[in-house]
């Protein structure tokens, strides 16, 4: 018996979401439509899917628009899954891109369990890292005059600081 009874699939934008929904036992993806990108809407969507009381399984590709979403979407008791775009199989010669057709194969491949989630930093270590690499910015570029200096010696010091 599967976890979920609904496999949705959110391909985001800076201004809106378009949603595909899959069913847990089959058949084949059905556009949902194009909501907002704003956290009344996604909220209003959620509740509308999980009507009944399901724990429903949300995926979208990592990208710009960050981890609001995922923060959102389990926030209000549901499984969340950011995916990287480089990991989602693609057919050989399929170039046409659209927001529906996005959100229809990524609600597809969900289901099918064949997308390689990302790790998801928790609020306190997503502020942690970017003040760390903040400060580093700030030392490393009081200390060479030359602009070209100052940015590798700033990778330098992103390299050091992830290894140890």
């Amino acid at each position: 018996m599967n976890k979920f009874s609904k496999y949705v699939g959110l391909d985001t934008h800076k201004d809106t979401i378009a949603v595909a929904v899959s069913d847990a036992y089959g058949g084949s993806p059905r556009y949902y439509g194009q909501i907002a990108n704003t956290p009344e809407a996604l909220t209003k969507l959620v509740k509308k899917l999980s009507s009944g009381g399901e724990v429903i399984s949300f995926c979208y590709e990592a990208g710009p628009c960050g981890y609001g979403i995922y923060r959102q979407i389990t926030g209000l008791g549901h499984d969340c899954a950011v995916v990287a775009p480089s990991l989602i199989p693609s057919r050989p010669g399929d170039r046409v891109k659209t927001d529906r057709r996005d959100s229809e194969s990524l609600s597809r491949f969900h289901r099918a369990g064949e997308l390689t989630p990302v790790w998801v930093p928790d609020q306190e270590h997503n502020w942690g890292q970017a003040s760390r690499l903040s400060s580093c910015f700030l030392n490393c570029s009081f200390q060479r005059p030359h602009p070209v200096g100052q940015f590798g010696l700033f990778l330098n010091t992103i390299r050091q600081s992830a290894h140890g």
